[in-house]
């Protein structure tokens, strides 16, 4: 089929004109400040090349992991990367370490594509608390039947319930991309400055507060969904949270939607009232930062604390969660505690 020119050239003109990602490097020289800040945060390093990770050449190889019923899984570096070796008895079988999720301020797991229709969450994850590997979270409980179910959990590379794309996607920036046999290709790795603003193009060609996104300009209620894109929304109508289960702690804007700090502060309390996006959220000013915040509101005049709290009022009102040894996760459902509970006020 023939189109004509005129049409031809209008939709060239049109794709020519639609914003595009550019990348945080083209944002760095307007913003250096902000580009310097967020290039150290965890999001920043939310995904790397397994062997390109800041971290890599710090993991323990060498160790090894046992995984029941007989098998050993060694983690190596070779000339073209990181690599794991599992054998049992009568069978060896290697498979190199392509992608690496998690900045590693407390864990590190890896991913590898196996074909074209599917990846492997590895078995192994690095753990930074003990500087060890561990089993995957939800991994050890499965029961391998063969080497190949012994090396980790496969995904299939789309889908739209469970794909590992979807991981893939959340941690990294644009679009993504596939290559010739599939492969997944982000667009740029971890989350970077478009993640949030949107694809920079028009704004670096005529920088414009109106011509780039800004979530600051959302209210409350959006922000939390906005956020939960990637860390999970607030619970749609008839869909249940179990508050019991201690993993669902780490989805921050479902338990934010609980507090009464959130649904009665007028749309004063919401992810950026605490979490500037720019910066790294671990450092030692963090808790007295934190504090400040709740003081803002929580003054001896109005909404004043009970005359029991202390200085800190993270720790109480928004308690660390273990789900397993090694990994932790804060509670946004702030609120009053029983001691030892900590998974609902």
């Amino acid at each position: 089929m023939r189109f004509p020119l005129a049409l031809c050239v209008a939709v060239a003109l049109q794709a020519q004109s639609l914003p595009r990602y550019v990348g945080s490097l083209a944002c760095q020289g307007c913003h250096p400040r902000q580009f310097a800040t967020q290039s150290a945060t965890a999001h920043a390093g939310a995904l790397f090349r397994a062997k390109e990770h800041p971290l890599a050449a710090a993991l323990p190889l060498g160790q090894t992991l046992l995984r029941k019923p007989g098998y050993q899984l060694t983690l190596s570096k070779r000339e073209t990367g990181l690599e794991s070796t599992l054998r049992n008895a009568t069978q060896v079988m290697e498979l190199p370490l392509d992608w690496a999720f998690g900045a590693g301020r407390q864990a590190i797991t890896f991913v590898s594509r196996v074909n074209p229709d599917w990846y492997v969450e590895h078995y192994a994850t690095w753990y930074a608390a003990p500087n060890a590997w561990g089993a995957t979270p939800g991994q050890d409980a499965l029961q391998p039947g063969d080497i190949a179910q012994a090396a980790g959990l496969l995904y299939k590379t789309t889908n739209p319930e469970n794909g590992i794309d979807g991981c893939f996607a959340c941690h990294s920036t644009g679009p993504l991309a596939f290559g010739p046999a599939n492969e997944i290709q982000p667009r740029e790795p971890g989350v970077r400055c478009e993640a949030c603003h949107g694809p920079g193009s028009q704004h670096t060609n005529r920088p414009t507060p109106t011509n780039i996104g800004n979530p600051a300009r959302r209210n409350a209620a959006q922000i939390n969904e906005f956020c939960g894109q990637c860390h999970r929304p607030p619970a749609a109508g008839g869909n249940v949270t179990d508050w019991n289960y201690a993993w669902n702690v780490r989805h921050q804007p479902v338990y934010l939607s609980q507090a009464a700090c959130f649904r009665k502060s007028d749309g004063k309390l919401y992810c950026l009232t605490c979490h500037r996006p720019h910066e790294p959220s671990l450092d030692s000013k963090v808790v007295v930062d934190y504090n400040s915040r709740c003081r803002a509101c929580h003054a001896a005049s109005l909404r004043p604390p009970a005359a029991t709290c202390q200085t800190n009022c993270i720790d109480c009102h928004m308690p660390r969660v273990s789900p397993q040894a090694n990994l932790s996760f804060t509670n946004h459902w702030i609120g009053i505690y029983r001691a030892g509970a900590k998974l609902r006020p």
